[in-house]
């Protein structure tokens, strides 16, 4: 699965706990500073935009109020900034992490890049650009730098990428793996820059470069549908494979569209989609985080669609259901954690005062501590924009500029024992304005899905649009069940 640099990459393996682990007692200030302090929010620096208006931004979306406009015009624009000032301007890569205040870890860490990461920034610009917050040429010169290096300077294998780099140089970092996920991550952004800039040959030359050389037939390893986890230059392929739902559709999907090397289309249905029931919310259950529910969602539009074949799953709204269910879980945590709350939850792969951790639920996670992450809810404003508000806005409301800073809300803390992390990490960063940006006027969707060989590869699925009236789910809090 995905993972950040620090304190362990989940498939890298590298232990980095000593640079990252915060101890309990490091805190005793700040706990205290969360229950006798008064919780007022302090007013974060303004931030110019080009297209506010009324004191919020004209959106294509009805139900949003004004107060709601303002609230995700700020967090977008302070997460945008993330991928302006964490991008060497060299390369293009975007560094795994940052301090919350803006600064870059000292240290073995502090040059580490995220291919994933650099996924979500290269979308980043075509947002920025898209809300006037860097001018068209700007961004067109930063997506050329990152494109020239993944085309011409970037270590590869068939076409595959380094999960993690170093910034300046692009040198693969704690021999880490070929990492397929995250090379469908980066590509997803490559895409959506193409078609952003679709007028500009350079820059579809490059990113239709970069897609040809994707061998996916080699990912498979010698099996027929299932692509690998990643590959190793020094033992080879890794054995496990991306054999049950999870962020994987954004993986599949592109291969089974590969101009060049293209997968079978009934690769989508060789992966297994386990079905969970919690409460009254039934849904296909992959891992317990909930960022498994919205990567590949933040790019491909599955609404309005549903599978013509298999379980006959509406992906969209399985995402909604899945984000509903979680939100319950906390709810139902707040006897043990109190910090929980019908507007405070949100659990997904982050720090904590542990380390980085891959918890979730439901179902019950025995790792969970009450520890908050707000890309979790963030992430969903695409799929449940009246909860996932509440809980921002609510956050915000109660700890102010304690875990809302310079790039949003801090990565994770915990209300329960005042723990708040100093870092902000780039896909939990890129999550919550990717989904953000869609919720608002579904920009992300429509760039990536104008590729006409992503369309294609849906219909060959059996992914087709269906006709007739909007779906129930595209109302806020809608509960339908798949």
């Amino acid at each position: 699965m995905l993972g950040s640099s620090h304190p362990v990459s989940p498939r890298c393996g590298t232990s980095l706990s000593s640079s990252l682990v915060i101890h309990y007692s490091s805190f005793i200030v700040l706990v205290l500073s969360f229950f006798l302090s008064a919780p007022a929010p302090a007013a974060a620096p303004q931030l110019p935009s080009a297209r506010v208006t009324q004191g919020a931004r004209e959106t294509k979306s009805a139900r949003l109020t004004p107060a709601d406009g303002a609230f995700l015009e700020d967090l977008e624009h302070r997460s945008f900034r993330y991928f302006c000032e964490q991008a060497d301007p060299g390369t293009g890569l975007v560094r795994d992490r940052a301090r919350t205040t803006g600064g870059v870890e000292s240290g073995h860490g502090g040059d580490v890049a995220s291919i994933a990461a650099t996924g979500f920034g290269l979308t980043a610009l075509c947002i920025g650009a898209e809300r006037g917050w860097i001018t068209r040429p700007e961004a067109r010169k930063h997506v050329l730098t990152t494109l020239r290096f993944f085309a011409e300077r970037a270590p590869s294998e068939h076409g595959w990428f380094y999960h993690f780099m170093v910034a300046r140089t692009g040198e693969r970092k704690w021999k880490c793996e070929l990492s397929s996920i995250d090379t469908a991550l980066l590509l997803a952004g490559i895409l959506t820059a193409r078609q952003y800039f679709s007028s500009d040959r350079e820059i579809t030359s490059l990113a239709d470069t970069i897609y040809r050389r994707i061998d996916f037939q080699w990912m498979l390893n010698g099996d027929r549908y299932l692509l690998a986890m990643g590959w190793h230059p020094e033992k080879g392929f890794i054995p496990q494979r991306w054999d049950h739902y999870c962020e994987l559709m954004i993986l599949y999907l592109l291969a089974i569209a590969s101009p060049t090397y293209a997968i079978p289309a009934e690769s989508w249905y060789a992966w297994s989609r386990p079905p969970i029931t919690y409460e009254n919310y039934h849904y296909i259950y992959g891992d317990r985080p909930l960022y498994v529910h919205q990567y590949a969602d933040a790019w491909i539009d599955f609404r309005h669609r549903r599978e013509l074949r298999a379980s006959h799953v509406d992906w969209f709204q399985n995402s909604v259901t899945a984000t509903l269910a979680q939100r319950e879980y906390c709810i139902r945590l707040h006897s043990k954690f109190p910090g929980y709350s019908r507007d405070v939850w949100g659990i997904t792969a982050s720090d904590s005062v542990k380390g980085y951790v891959a918890w979730g639920g439901p179902p019950d996670d025995p790792q969970v501590d009450g520890t908050v992450v707000p890309c979790a809810p963030a992430g969903s404003l695409m799929f449940t924009p009246r909860e996932s508000l509440a809980a921002l806005r609510k956050m915000k409301q109660l700890y102010g500029k304690r875990i809302y800073g310079h790039y949003g809300f801090t990565d994770a803390f915990n209300p329960n024992t005042g723990w708040v992390n100093q870092d902000v990490i780039g896909i939990d960063v890129g999550i919550t304005l990717l989904s953000a940006e869609n919720l608002e006027d579904g920009n992300v969707w429509n760039w990536f899905m104008q590729n006409a060989g992503i369309r294609e590869a849906m219909g060959r699925i059996g992914l087709t649009l269906q006709p007739g009236a909007l779906p129930k789910h595209i109302s806020p809090g809608g509960t339908s069940k798949p």
